[in-house]
């Protein structure tokens, strides 16, 4: 059930309201957009009726039932976009955020190599996992907290914002000490416990769609984070696992006007992983942004031919550049922009 505030509705009517669903055993998220405030009410769907009985209270419009399954990540309880500031970069706003880097942090020349590079093309954000998690337990595992010391340094030298994965609960604080937003990876969208600890999180959390999860499950993932509190989820299409073998994944596209439809989380699409392949990276970012992503996460290695992983899917910087040159032309009649480039040395 969601609470419609009446417009400009007195903080002490709001503080009552939430007090009441309290009482009910009831866990109220107050939703507040630019013309009124919604109160989300989150429990047993059983008792929903005693929420109906507090449309009588002072400052309350309506009190009206959620029909979706995903309460706080639907548009019934906020119909406006949200944007997540990660230190003044604005996400799910007019500019299409771009992120990019390594798929695994190697060593400190290659990561600081990339995030020059990225930042110089126009990136906003450095992406680089210092946790790997592999199909093979003999493949390259990531450097884990010194990985995570080497992000850092790179964004002390360029100002770039870091997102890095996180793959066991045990671990968040960890990666919290660091990152500036936390990655959920596929593999892990429907772990529940893990969700649930990035949910109390301060940061802003990427949740990428696992490879065989429908949109409502990806939603339902989404709504466990936001019924911890955590509001800052950005979700990211990454492909998913079909019959096709040509390319490493399925980009599923349609799944981003559909969940815009749905959801009013920003949503990113990852077209390295969605493909697999480093000569497709650039035309389906481009389709991506055409059918209305926030952003893209985009692999960029220095040598992909040396890569620990992933080199397959990854952008030389020369390529990146000219992808980032492209979306900014194509962004302008979309009504989108894009970061502009620093000046070629």
């Amino acid at each position: 059930m969601i609470i419609v505030m009446e417009h400009q509705a007195d903080k002490r009517h709001i503080d009552r309201v939430i007090e009441e669903v309290r009482r009910l055993g009831y866990t109220p998220h107050p939703i507040f957009g630019t013309d009124r405030t919604v109160v989300a009410c989150v429990g047993d769907e059983r008792g929903k009726d005693r929420i109906q009985t507090l449309d009588g209270l002072p400052g309350v419009e309506a009190v009206v039932p959620i029909l979706k399954p995903f309460k706080l990540a639907g548009r019934e309880a906020k119909p406006e976009k949200t944007v997540i500031d990660v230190g003044g970069v604005k996400i799910g706003g007019k500019e299409i955020v771009v992120m990019a880097g390594p798929c695994s942090v190697e060593n400190r020349q290659q990561v600081l190599d990339t995030a020059e590079a990225v930042k110089a093309a126009g990136a906003k954000i450095l992406r680089g996992g210092a946790f790997k998690p592999r199909t093979s337990p003999y493949d390259f595992q990531g450097m884990e907290e010194e990985g995570l010391k080497l992000l850092a340094e790179a964004r002390e030298k360029t100002g770039l914002k870091i997102i890095t994965e996180l793959m066991d609960a045990h671990h968040l604080e960890l990666v919290e000490r660091y990152a500036d937003i936390i990655q959920i990876g596929a593999r892990n969208s429907q772990n529940f416990f893990l969700l649930k600890a990035v949910g109390k999180s301060a940061k802003p959390v990427m949740l990428k769609r696992g490879m065989s999860t429908t949109i409502r499950e990806f939603l339902m993932s989404a709504e466990y984070i936001l019924a911890q509190g955590n509001y800052n989820v950005i979700l990211c299409e990454r492909g998913i696992r079909t019959f096709e073998t040509y390319t490493r994944n399925t980009l599923d596209l349609n799944a981003v006007p559909v969940v815009q439809k749905l959801s009013h989380l920003p949503i990113f699409v990852d077209p390295s992983h969605g493909t697999g392949r480093w000569d497709i990276v650039a035309p389906m970012s481009k389709a991506a942004l055409a059918a209305g992503a926030d952003g893209l996460i985009i692999e960029v290695h220095t040598k992909p031919g040396e890569a620990v992983s992933d080199g397959a899917q990854s952008l030389k910087p020369s390529k990146f550049r000219e992808l980032m040159d492209d979306l900014r032309a194509l962004a302008v009649p979309l009504g989108r922009e894009v970061a502009p480039a620093e000046a070629e040395a």
